[in-house]
């Protein structure tokens, strides 16, 4: 009997993920070399994908829309703000171009340059796919129970 997609099994699925407006394939474990392995119901995925593959069994193969609300979010505005020039000494700046912050904490922020001039800099400190409407073509490659070793570290074990 195949087993299907629930809390505590462990999936093995090929993925490829697109932008829904444009098309662009943004991601695929093809780039990766192998499929990616999750604890179903763990959250190691984002909830909209995790949710629709729920059910799936191994074989079968899917197209999977995930609005950006069960993706990464939405835009939030808030995360894009302006900080002085001097603080990005020594880099040479480009709209696009992705940097990386330190908090006191310890914490990494990662954010995307949008705009500066001499004075300030535009940073966005949104994730890249915030706002994005998301599609996921799926194939299920394996589902098996999790053990309770798994279950207990909340990720499957290779």
């Amino acid at each position: 009997m195949s087993q299907e997609v629930q809390n505590n099994t462990v999936v093995t699925f090929n993925y490829t993920l697109k932008d829904k407006e444009t098309g662009e394939i943004i991601d695929s474990s093809q780039f990766h070399g192998e499929p990616l392995t999750i604890l179903a119901g763990k959250g190691e995925i984002i909830p909209g994908l995790e949710k629709q593959m729920m059910g799936m069994k191994t074989g079968e193969s899917k197209t999977i829309e995930v609005p950006a609300s069960e993706a990464y979010g939405e835009k939030d505005e808030s995360l894009i703000q302006k900080a002085p020039r001097e603080y990005f000494q020594g880099v040479e700046l480009q709209k696009g171009m992705p940097l990386q912050a330190q908090t006191p904490e310890g914490q990494i922020i990662n954010m995307v340059v949008v705009d500066f001039d001499e004075n300030e800099v535009t940073v966005d400190m949104n994730h890249p796919l915030a706002g994005k409407d998301l599609v996921f073509d799926i194939e299920i490659v394996n589902v098996r129970e999790a053990t309770p070793e798994e279950i207990l570290h909340g990720h499957a074990h290779r």
